[in-house]
């Protein structure tokens, strides 16, 4: 696999682990709401960009409409790199978090993002090193 897809991967994780500090944060406090929200926006568009990355040079599938989070998404899902139907909702979570203006939503969405949505990108990571413990 290329460089580019590689430090995706690693980007990926990295961004896994700003999110776990949120796992034992309060969110009531100054700036952990706001955090949460951004590594997840960021762990979230990384980890559709690493499906995608795994789908094209490794499973050599090309037949889907590759710039898009859904498509690539149901890619994944049907070809068993992700085995969960919440990530739809995690896309849908994350393109309302954009229309957040006042910060509502998030504050509604931060137990689902640590408890159901952590534990998601979790296993995704699990799941994939197979694909770069190697490189």
């Amino acid at each position: 696999m290329e460089n580019k897809s590689i430090n995706r991967y690693n980007t990926f994780c990295k961004s896994l682990k700003n999110l776990q500090k949120s796992l034992h944060a309060d969110p009531e406090k100054d700036f952990v709401l706001e955090g949460t929200v951004l590594n997840f926006n960021l762990t979230f568009d990384i980890s559709w960009k690493v499906m995608k990355d795994i789908l094209i040079k490794q499973m050599e599938i090309l037949d889907f409409a590759i710039g898009s989070p859904r498509e690539t998404l149901q890619q994944a899902f049907t070809n068993r790199i992700i085995d969960d139907d919440q990530w739809m909702q995690m896309l849908r979570v994350r393109n309302q978090l954009a229309h957040d203006y006042d910060g509502t939503f998030a504050a509604e969405k931060f137990s689902d993002i640590i408890n159901v949505y952590y534990p998601l990108f979790d296993k995704f990571k699990n799941h994939v090193s197979k694909y770069y413990e190697h490189l």
